[in-house]
């Protein structure tokens, strides 16, 4: 795996399945990874065709290492991708990439098993809670935190109205959720990078519990990653 130098005019190229995330991650990387440049690859379908089959298929895992390698080819010194629901396929593809490669959830996964021994990880789609659920436990076995333990949640409805273009009621059904999932646990993980909106608005007013979300700890992962 190369690592570019510091002098090198270093590009990062981010695979996304949702459009709403362009702006979010673009914005964020300006700001913790100045010196590098972005381009942005975009397939709906890739989310789209696993939400519908229930889960990730050989042909979804063999389309993104298409992208991956479509990244490479266009200059990328790294890529990151930034649907969780595809993360076993992005650890299937990294032994093979010259490039480093990312999946936006490392981060929160991380910084979850350091904060507390019952982790909660919610999320709006089922096809997304897995994936994270087995991130974090490979990450507390990695650590050696034994006693660590995952409380896995779906917030039903909530990803249907934020398709319908019903974001309020999106970020309430989430916060809700948030709200009863704290009684139980330590730390909350939202599974998706489009749920992080639901705590930073009124609808997360009063949420005490610590709630870890994707695209800033995931950058700043990458960001530290890169630097070593």
């Amino acid at each position: 795996m190369n690592v570019p130098s510091p002098g090198h005019s270093r590009r990062i190229a981010l695979i996304h399945t949702v459009p709403g995330l362009i702006a979010t991650l673009d914005a964020l990387l300006a700001t913790e990874m100045p010196d590098w440049t972005q381009f942005n690859i975009l397939d709906e379908s890739l989310l789209k065709n696993t939400i519908r089959e229930g889960v990730l298929s050989h042909d979804t895992k063999r389309r993104l290492v298409g992208y991956v390698w479509s990244a490479v080819d266009g200059g990328a010194d790294a890529i990151v991708v930034t649907c969780s629901s595809l993360g076993a396929a992005v650890e299937a593809a990294r032994p093979f990439c010259p490039v480093p490669l990312f999946r936006i959830d490392q981060g929160v996964a991380e910084d979850a098993v350091a904060r507390g021994t019952r982790i909660g990880v919610l999320a709006t789609l089922a096809t997304t809670l897995n994936p994270t659920t087995a991130l974090i436990d490979a990450v507390s076995a990695r650590n050696g935190r034994t006693g660590q333990e995952t409380v896995s949640r779906v917030c039903e409805g909530a990803f249907d109205l934020l398709a319908a273009g019903d974001v309020a009621g999106h970020d309430a059904a989430v916060a809700a959720a948030i709200a009863e999932l704290a009684a139980d646990v330590d730390v909350i993980v939202l599974a998706q990078a489009s749920m992080a909106r639901a705590i930073e608005g009124p609808s997360g007013a009063g949420i005490t519990c610590p709630v870890l979300t994707s695209p800033k700890l995931g950058i700043r992962h990458i960001r530290d990653a890169l630097t070593r």
